[in-house]
């Protein structure tokens, strides 16, 4: 893409990350930022170095021809650092925790946890505003488990294949359980003990799920069969207004359902001019057609500003959550 939008861009990604930064670095006791937690006044040197990082790397996604690469790059890190906070939280470094206490890191606790103590609101919250500004990109951005799915579908090189049809139905039922256990435990007065255990195996379960069906069949099966999260994620993102559109001179080749590990993508749905409700707006799919028919829509906009504004939204929540996103 020109220097007309990928500087403007870079801009936008550095104002707006420093922007959210900045408001949680003073708006919120105790301090969110782990360089303000090791010594203070660091917290600013972290906030320049994230705001750069998101300018630089949007200068990269931008460029569709390797937008993936640095979309499943990028992704990676945020996991990294998410887990490795977490592991250094596991060994007794206090300032690694967001609230000075452990707790399983599960995408389900989202809808869990607060279920069952009755507050700690920070995950949903954080996962309503992402819906907001980026619809579904949660589970193709920002989720510190999506990440290992993708590398698990990623290990099957051959074309992905989809996955049954109750996939979503399968979803809603373990929303529902996950939902339905965590009251049942609080009406109990269940210890917090048992809660994490029962988890924790909920979360060896969706690792079984990548290593055992991800991994054979190319698609994140997790991500979309197993994670309540995912469902809800893609169910209400459609709220959100942006959108894959596939263009009307789609040839219907099928080349663009290989870069697609959602399932969101055959050849049924391209000859309908639509993806399927199982996308997340990775647009990995984009770079993956050759003529150039597949692209990011938004209200009012062209298709290069709907991926500009895209791509700066999502760019800037991943260098926030960097810095904000821990246990």
């Amino acid at each position: 893409m020109s220097r007309r939008y990928t500087i403007p861009a870079a801009a936008a990604a550095f104002i707006l990350t420093a922007g959210i930064l900045i408001a949680a670095h003073l708006l919120v006791a105790p301090p969110m930022l782990l360089a303000e937690r090791i010594l203070p006044g660091l917290g600013w040197v972290e906030i320049g170095l994230l705001a750069g990082w998101a300018a630089w790397l949007v200068t990269r996604i931008l460029d569709d021809s390797r937008a993936a690469r640095w979309r499943q790059r990028a992704w990676r890190l945020f996991s990294l650092v998410f887990f490795l906070q977490f592991f250094l939280g596991i060994v007794g470094v206090e300032a690694c925790l967001m609230s000075g206490s452990l707790h399983v890191p599960v995408p389900a606790v989202i809808v869990g946890g607060p279920l069952f103590r009755g507050g700690g609101f920070f995950m949903p919250i954080l996962l309503g505003v992402t819906l907001v500004l980026v619809g579904p990109a949660w589970c193709s951005h920002l989720c510190y488990i999506g990440a290992w799915d993708d590398v698990a579908a990623r290990s099957m090189t051959q074309r992905p294949r989809g996955l049954p049809r109750w996939r979503n139905a399968a979803r809603v039922v373990l929303l529902v359980g996950v939902a339905g256990v965590a009251v049942v435990l609080r009406s109990l007065d269940a210890p917090g003990a048992l809660a994490a255990i029962l988890a924790g195996l909920f979360g060896v379960a969706g690792v079984g799920v990548m290593v055992f069906v991800s991994r054979r069949t190319g698609v994140m099966a997790h991500c979309s069969a197993f994670c309540p999260i995912g469902w809800i994620t893609t169910t209400f993102g459609r709220l959100n207004p942006f959108r894959i559109r596939v263009g009307r001179r789609c040839a219907v080749c099928g080349l663009c359902v290989s870069s697609c590990r959602y399932d969101a993508l055959d050849t049924r749905l391209l000859s309908r001019g639509r993806v399927g409700a199982n996308c997340t707006l990775c647009g990995d799919c984009v770079g993956g057609c050759h003529m150039g028919e597949l692209d990011f829509a938004f209200p009012g906009l062209s298709a290069r500003g709907a991926k500009v504004l895209f791509r700066v939204l999502v760019v800037s929540l991943h260098a926030a959550f960097l810095g904000l996103a821990r246990l």
